[in-house]
This record gives C-alpha cells, structure tokens and sequence, in this order.
C-alpha cells in the first residue's frame, strides 16, 4: 500500500468503495465531497468510486441518486452486496489504493470487517469508520478486538468530522506557531476552559438512533473531548501521526469528569422513535479537571445539546483577573478571553480592555479578530472533503487510534445514564449549574458571520 503524505499529491488508481452508499450519509455527505476532490482535479480520471449496498441499482440508477457532474458520475459503479465485491473491483482495473468506507450502522462494523476479509481484502486496504466507535469503554473494547482479528490498526481509519474543520486543526497552529501564547497556556495564567456545541433544531428524524445514545456520547465522549485535547495537549515531538496521537492521549490518562448534570427538552418524548418516559439527556454540563503540572485545578466546562437558542460551536479560554491596582482599583475590568469559532463562523477572537477616545481615562473591552471568510480567498474544504483526501494518502494524524477511543471511553464511563433529568423549554438554554465566571459567548456570535 503506498502512502505519500505530501498535500499536493492527485490521487491515482484508486479505489473508493462505500459499503452502504444507498445511506443518508453517503448522499449528503461522502460522494459530494469525492466530487469536490474531483472537480479540484485531486482525484484524476483513473480512480473509481464503487457503491455496494442490499438494494438493487443499476449504474444509472445508482447515479441518478446525487447531484454531481455528469465526468465524475461516470466513475461511479454500484454492486450489490459482498459476494463478488472484489472481482467486480477487479473488472474495473487493477488499482494500486483500494479505500472501504463503511457507511453503515455501528452494530455491522464488525460483522463487515469480518465478510470484507473472508472475501479476499485483506493487507491491501484502508478501512474507514464513523463515530461511534462504540456506546462504553466495553463496547468500545470489544469493538476495537474485533476489527483487529483482520486488520492492523494501521489500516483502520476512525472518522471524527470534527477533526476535518480548518478551525480544529488551527489549535495546534495557534499554540505552536505563535511565541505570544506559549508562555501563558497554563494554570499561572488561565482561570477556565469553556467548551460550547450548540444546536437549535431538536433530534429531527433520528428519535430512535439518538434516544439510544444521548448528548454525553454523541457529543462530548468524542467531538468535544478531541477539541480539548488540542487546546491542552502538550507540544508533539514532530508533526508526525503518532506523536501527536501520543500527546492527546496525555491528556486524556490525565482527564476527569468532576460532575455532571443532564437536561431534556420538553417535548422530546413526543418526538419519532422516542419512548414515552425516555430518559435519554438532550443536554449536558459537565465539568472536568486535567491532573496535570500545565492544567492542574483550572476547570473545564462543557455545555452542549439540542433544540437551544441558537447554533454554534466555540471554545473560552478565560484568563485571570488583574489584580486590583492602576487602572483595575475597582476590579471592574473584565478577564482577557480568547475566543476559537469552530463552526459556523469560524474565527479566533481576542477580547481585551481599551481606552474609550477621549479627555477622561475611561476604559471598556473591545476586541480583535480573525475570521477566515474576511482573511482567506480560497475554498475552505468541508470536514470530510479533507478527511477523505487524508484517507487517500494515507495520512492518520485527523483519526482516532483504538487505545485513545477506549481512553476516552474511560474517563465518561462513570457518568453515562447516570442522574436526575431535568427539563428545559425548546429555544432556551438551561441555567448553568455550575457557580463560575461565565462566557458571554452569545455576544460573539454574529462576530466573523458569513451572512
């Protein structure tokens, strides 16, 4: 198998296959961005994309399914089922990258390692994966042994579309590429962590998969928790997969859940697929602490859920107050904060104090700003765009190891399904339990708006 992580490698002879391309995902979400990498000529014309799936296609009718250019449709082929997967692979070309994207349900991943194997693909692929990768640090376990009876971990690429948005990746930029900060990314300067996913719309279509899981897994064990592991993590030896792997799973030994506090909205019940007296949180607040010398005693708060006021995903780093001498004699000038906008206005935002022009020594916060769509002409990629892209070449630093999703696992276990649940109006974010020195971060939102 060759790898080649050079970014500006155009995909050759490659394979693509999608086990479950009759799936919502695959529409949305996969072939559009293989079609971006096509139409951005990443992809050249001897490379293939092969749907397989239990319901009966033809290439045409396969095709008719997505919104796509009618050169890139003609690399598209459909093949029902596994038997005879390969030898229909094989009619097509001999191909030099073969990629297996398992677009299903997580209850079949291992049961499709399995068939994949017996059917003749076996050290000559990369296997790719969604989250979940388990439901517990069991599941997980179990999960993760059964994937290896086949394949080497090395072949094994766990998606977390988290991990594929530019404002991610940015953390590790902005920590290790900017002397300014370094010297105060600790608890001598730091007073807080906040970390918010906010959703406005409810559980929509997906009652009966989400009542299965809830906020804290579908969430926080993985999307929320790889952003803090970039924020904290301490600097990697190199840029190299593993040793930035290595270091977030630094964290993560060290990461623990102080306590916890779950919420569903009022309705939710009613919802399709949802048991009347579900249980299930729609919301989550959870604090954290990282035993750490860097991180120790500066808490971390995650607030994330469904049907809120509004939609975003951001993280605070609040700082520590000024002692209260010069200009701060009364202690009313606010902590510096440093805003990083994930989604959907991406940015980074430095709130500071300022001198208001004029003849008196007044002072309040204003702030400074990056927002990609004012400083960057170029097409900021989709999350799985680049994600399949890193597939292709064989790039693991965006993916999840086995051992840092059963350390994940670990540290959330203890809180899964457990406590009261309280209940909030759809629309209106819960009252924050936790006594601290909140984030306004609806003052940010508009900030860096593409509208």
């Amino acid at each position: 198998m060759n790898i080649d992580t050079n970014k500006n490698t155009r995909i050759e002879n490659s394979a693509i296959i999608i086990m479950g391309a009759s799936g919502d995902l695959t529409r949305r979400k996969l072939i559009p961005a293989i079609n971006r990498l096509y139409e951005l000529n990443q992809i050249d014309d001897s490379s293939i994309i092969i749907g397989s799936g239990r319901t009966e296609f033809d290439d045409d009718a396969f095709r008719a399914r997505f919104d796509i250019s009618s050169n890139f449709s003609s690399k598209l082929f459909y093949h029902q089922g596994l038997d005879g997967l390969k030898n229909y692979m094989h009619s097509k070309g001999d191909f030099d990258n073969v990629i297996i994207f398992l677009a299903l349900p997580p209850a079949y991943y291992a049961s499709s390692a399995e068939e994949l194997y017996n059917e003749g693909f076996d050290k000559d692929i990369r296997l790719v994966i969604e989250k979940p990768f388990g439901y517990s640090y069991e599941s997980a376990s179990k999960l993760n042994s059964a994937l290896l009876k086949y394949y080497d971990d090395s072949q094994i690429f766990r998606i977390d579309h988290y991990l594929g948005k530019e404002a991610v990746q940015n953390l590790l930029v902005f920590r290790f590429a900017n002397s300014l900060f370094s010297q105060i990314w600790n608890n001598n300067y730091i007073d807080s962590i906040q970390i918010n996913a906010y959703e406005s719309i409810g559980v929509e279509n997906r009652g009966a998969y989400f009542d299965k899981s809830g906020i804290i897994r579908d969430m926080v064990q993985n999307h929320l928790t790889q952003l803090l592991s970039l924020l904290t993590m301490e600097a990697p030896a190199s840029l190299d997969p593993e040793d930035i792997r290595s270091q977030k799973m630094n964290v993560l030994k060290n990461l623990r859940v102080a306590d916890s506090y779950r919420y569903q909205y009022k309705g939710y019940r009613d919802e399709d697929g949802v048991p009347a007296d579900s249980t299930t949180e729609t919301y989550a607040e959870v604090i954290l602490y990282i035993d750490d010398y860097r991180w120790y005693n500066v808490p971390i708060y995650i607030r994330t859920g469904k049907a809120l006021h509004r939609k975003g995903t951001e993280i605070g780093v609040n700082f520590k107050p000024l002692p209260k001498l010069l200009f701060n004699k009364e202690g009313t000038i606010e902590p510096n904060k440093i805003i990083f906008k994930i989604q959907p206005a991406e940015g980074i935002i430095i709130d500071i104090a300022s001198k208001i022009p004029g003849y008196n020594v007044e002072i309040d916060n204003t702030h400074m700003s990056f927002c990609y769509v004012d400083s960057f002409n170029s097409e900021i990629p989709e999350a799985y765009q680049k994600l399949l892209f890193d597939v292709l070449i064989g790039d693991r630093t965006l993916f999840v190891s086995a051992p840092e999703t059963e350390l994940a696992w670990k540290v959330f276990d203890p809180i899964l399904d457990k406590g009261e649940i309280k209940y909030y109006e759809k629309g209106v974010e819960p009252k924050h339990h936790f006594r601290c020195k909140w984030i306004d971060f609806d003052k940010y939102a508009d900030i860096c708006s593409k509208d």
